[in-house]
């Protein structure tokens, strides 16, 4: 497959020109990939990076090889599961336990395209890993983001939300038919719509909140796809005719989001190619042009919200109020 380098700069380049002593990073799905480059990046800008995921081998093998380039970079290994909300639980006890300040969190863990399969609580896994998970994580991690504001959170999404909007109705595919695809364009639709509602909560107190989509990468995240699956995304899909990037350009927009200093104060944002995007709905402008409006609506992102409260069996108002509780120790449960 021949890969494109775009018109933006590296995640590498783009980590050289800030300074993130004494913060303190979050990456989600940091055993492989995008997430060990924007592990890599941060650590580079002088972050002590937290690398949560599932497999403790992977990661301490992705931590060796960072370090190898880098030997000064700070790093930890978190245990994560975002297919089970006890180890999420678990993960954000140990993280706000470990670190009371936190600076930056990305969301980038996710699965794509995969059969037909379910959480430990019963959602379909693309919803539950790419959104439910992550929605748990990052909102048990509030007050310790509160504490470091200015802080950010950046969301993976994907113009692969334009294949589908969250559906309210049936989110885990319990009475229609599973279709891989859309289960993925719920999910990202899913990412995007948490980022704004994220943001609108929580940007008073001085956290703000991206939605990003990378490009498109060959990364493990497309291990459930095949030679057809490809040739759907490249020819028939809604992201038809994206370009491949170099794994360094896919982290590029994360570690932009996570560091920019003309993003500061300024949230709620879907980007791409390290520039903010712009809603659309023509096809004909090509799938990096920007969102589908559906992907940054006020109304469905508080929906979600609810819906993802009654899904997690928590509830996250994250005003100044509840998070001072929460940094008392006193989490608002169902």
């Amino acid at each position: 497959m021949n890969l494109q380098q775009p018109d933006h700069p590296s995640a590498g380049e783009i980590a050289a020109e800030v300074d993130l002593k004494g913060q303190v990073a979050v990456v989600t799905g940091a055993s492989a990939g995008l997430g060990v480059e924007t592990a890599r990046a941060l650590a580079a800008a002088g972050a002590e990076v937290v690398l949560a995921a599932r497999s403790r081998e992977r990661t301490e093998a992705a931590m060796a090889a960072i370090r190898a380039v880098q030997p000064d970079a700070r790093l930890a290994f978190q245990p994560l599961d975002l297919a089970d909300l006890d180890s999420v639980r678990r993960a954000a006890e140990a993280l706000a336990e470990r670190y009371p300040v936190l600076h930056r969190v990305v969301a980038n863990a996710g699965v794509m395209a995969c059969p037909l399969q379910r959480t430990r609580e019963g959602c379909e896994l693309q919803f539950g890993v790419n959104h439910l998970g992550h929605f748990l994580l990052v909102n048990r991690l509030a007050p310790q983001l509160v504490a470091g504001a200015p802080a950010r959170v950046v969301v993976l999404s994907s113009a692969g939300h334009r294949a589908s909007p969250v559906d309210f109705d049936d989110p885990h595919f319990q009475r229609r038919p599973y279709d891989k695809w859309v289960a993925y364009g719920q999910a990202k639709t899913a990412n995007a719509l948490y980022a704004l509602e994220l943001n609108r909560r929580l940007q008073p107190q001085g956290v703000t909140a991206f939605a990003v989509h990378p490009g498109a990468i060959v990364t493990e995240l497309g291990r459930h796809m095949d030679e057809a699956d490809f040739q759907y995304i490249q020819s028939q899909s809604p992201v038809g005719g994206m370009a491949f990037k170099p794994l360094e350009y896919g982290a590029a927009t994360s570690v932009w989001a996570a560091t920019a200093a003309e993003l500061e104060g300024r949230g709620g944002l879907y980007l791409h190619d390290c520039r903010i995007g712009e809603a659309t709905e023509d096809d004909a402008a090509g799938p990096e042009a920007g969102y589908r409006p559906w992907a940054m609506d006020a109304e469905a992102a508080s929906r979600l919200w609810t819906l993802s409260e009654a899904l997690t069996g928590e509830d996250f108002p994250l005003t100044a109020a509840s998070l001072s509780a929460s940094r008392r120790g006193k989490a608002t449960t169902r």
